[in-house]
């Protein structure tokens, strides 16, 4: 037993002399991951510090404002750096923990038992951060300074002081936005415009302002070099024409939902407007001048616009709350014939009164090549009424257009029951329209196989030369799928063209 006992024992270590070429090897494979892994071992480790002192803030900057407070416990070195931060965001509904806060007040501690993820702060604690954190910056650099809060009018004093902390510190881009849930006008803080100019002359670029009052006076000094102004459900106060007049290289300019304004006429020229949106706006009488608009936005009542010298203009979007005024985008709006895009968006309706308007165009769209229109049909027996074959007029106003888009959706309350006819509707005939020799696709969406689809697309196909393919979109269920695709063969065969048939909307996912 012992014989074999020594038999099923380890093997005898190795010998010496072979022992330390294998120890050597097992070195200098560890050695080389090790360089792998590390790079080469004696190579320099790179340090923040090592960088110029210049450089170091511009890289802190990259960081949001909250995680750059932070970085200022890992280094003491690095306490500063964040007070040369380029932007300043504040926002009320951001996450934020009580440890960044500490740290803003030069109270900064490791416990990670302070660290409180997911806290929203108080409207209180807000502005005590803000206040912290303009006290406490360098106020050299900054690119943008925004804020987003619910601030009461009793609150005009810190908004106050931040702005002219913000114009102070030469900030090119300022917004503020005062988040609401239940919008009061009386209870909106005062804007300080003035405060821009402190001194004597606005380094403000881009300008945007929400739920605020602002009272424009015509000692504020010009706004030479801002660019963008957005003033979105803002009480307006004084003279607001004489303001834009002010900014002379304005080049985007939107106002929406705002009050105390009666009619938006700008005598002043500002020959550096490119787009401009008007939404919203209880106003008389819309008139600008603006010789290198581009992009004209409308969507409001139905009021006089006059845009002057808009000879550049490419595309416009037209959308009216009132129903049949389908034609005041065609006849009373000239300026805006040069575009080459035309959206437009309105509501028919067999039960309101037309404005007595002509029912053919009087101007002619030369340049127009995409056209969009939406118009939403309020009738209650989808066949009883045509009112959207007024279309057909309108296009002739268009005679190089190349892409049409209809978007044609019914209002829900209507009665279904015989609401699609059959495939023989298609051998009606078609209303009388000019001849298309340009138009090469046509999109129909809401397409419901009802009379007066049917009649305005056979008006299409019959007229447009060089069309290449009609995509109606259906909105039912297979039934009636198989139904319009009955029609689209019928219809097909009869034109020449390709009909093709979707079930689903190209949006869907």
């Amino acid at each position: 037993m012992a014989g074999a006992g020594e038999d099923d024992a380890a093997p005898p270590p190795p010998s010496p002399d072979r022992q330390q070429p294998m120890e050597e090897a097992a070195a200098a494979a560890k050695r080389s991951r090790s360089e792998n892994h590390h790079g080469l071992a004696d190579g320099p480790s790179f340090r923040m510090e090592d960088l110029p002192a210049e450089v170091q803030p511009v890289i802190i900057s990259l960081l949001p404002l909250k995680e750059a407070v932070r970085t200022s416990i890992v280094s003491r070195s690095w306490t500063t750096l964040w007070r040369f931060h380029c932007d300043l965001c504040f926002d009320v509904d951001s996450n934020t923990d009580d440890n960044s806060a500490h740290q803003v007040n030069g109270t900064g501690t490791n416990d990670q038992s302070t660290n409180r993820y997911n806290t929203k702060i108080t409207r209180a604690k807000f502005m005590e951060t803000v206040n912290s954190v303009i006290q406490r910056h360098s106020g050299i650099g900054i690119n943008k300074f925004s804020i987003s809060c619910d601030l009461h009018k009793e609150d005009s004093h810190h908004l106050d002081k931040w702005i002219r902390f913000a114009a102070s510190s030469k900030a090119k881009i300022i917004d503020f936005h005062r988040k609401i849930s239940d919008y009061r006008v009386e209870e909106a803080p005062h804007f300080p415009l003035e405060a821009l100019d402190a001194q004597g002359s606005s380094f403000v670029q881009s300008l945007s302002l929400a739920s605020v009052s602002i009272k424009p006076r015509s000692g504020i000094c010009r706004f030479t070099i801002l660019r963008r102004l957005v003033l979105s459900s803002v009480q307006i106060f004084g003279d607001f024409p004489g303001l834009l007049a002010k900014c002379s290289r304005l080049e985007d300019l939107e106002i929406k939902w705002c009050s105390g304004v009666d009619d938006l006429i700008v005598p002043h020229t500002l020959d550096k407007l490119q787009h401009l949106l008007i939404a919203g706006m209880d106003v008389q009488m819309v008139e600008f001048h603006a010789t290198d608009l581009a992009h004209f936005e409308y969507k409001g009542r139905v009021t006089p616009i006059v845009l002057h010298g808009c000879l550049k203009l490419e595309k416009a979007t037209i959308a009216f709350e009132a129903s049949n005024v389908l034609p005041h985008a065609f006849n009373v709006i000239p300026s805006i014939s040069p575009v080459k895009i035309l959206i437009v968006r309105a509501f028919i309706s067999k039960y309101g009164q037309s404005l007595e308007l002509p029912l053919r165009p009087q101007g002619m769209f030369m340049h127009l090549r995409h056209m969009t229109c939406k118009i939403i049909v309020l009738a209650r027996d989808v066949n009883d009424y045509n009112g959207v074959l007024q279309l057909a007029h309108w296009l002739d106003s268009a005679p190089r257009l190349e892409t049409l888009d209809l978007h044609l959706p019914m209002q829900m309350s209507y009665l279904r029951s015989g609401a699609f006819v059959s495939a023989e509707v298609a051998g009606v005939e078609a209303p009388c329209m000019r001849r298309h020799d340009h138009l090469k696709t046509v999109f129909m969406s809401g397409f419901q196989c009802y009379k007066s689809q049917i009649e305005l697309a056979c008006c299409i196909l019959g007229n447009a030369s060089v069309l290449e393919q009609l995509t109606v979109e259906a909105i039912w269920g297979d039934d009636d799928y198989g139904r319009i695709c009955e029609w689209a063969e019928v219809t097909s065969k009869r034109f020449g063209k390709v009909i093709t048939v979707l079930d689903a909307p190209l949006n869907s996912e």
